[in-house]
């Protein structure tokens, strides 16, 4: 199982076009499909999407760090009264992430 892993992780590294990227890909799936039957699953309803990776060399990483941050700072000690609070927040968050986490350590008063 570990081999199948490498081997994603090499078919995306190296594989420089659409073309084979399919096709290596589909061949990867049907060797890891009996190991990792929902990850199989999950690859094959996004397949497009995902070989378009194959076409610009992008993800969409920024934008799930970004998602992540302010679910972090939405399930923080803070209350938000309304939506322009948190629009701030979140701005200070994401430009001085230091003075969130010495806000978030302080004692209630």
């Amino acid at each position: 199982m570990h081999s199948l892993k490498e081997e994603f992780h090499d078919l995306f590294e190296n594989t420089k076009n659409l073309g084979s990227g399919i096709l290596e890909l589909i061949d990867w799936l049907k060797k890891a499909e009996p190991y990792y039957k929902k990850s199989a699953n999950t690859i094959k309803t996004w397949f497009s999407e995902i070989v378009g990776y194959f076409e610009q060399r992008t993800n969409n990483g920024i934008v799930e760090g970004i998602n992540n941050k302010l679910k972090l700072l939405k399930c923080s000690e803070f209350e938000f009264r309304n939506f322009k609070n948190f629009e701030m927040r979140a701005l200070l968050f994401w430009h001085f992430p230091s003075i969130f986490s010495i806000l978030n350590t302080e004692e209630p008063h």
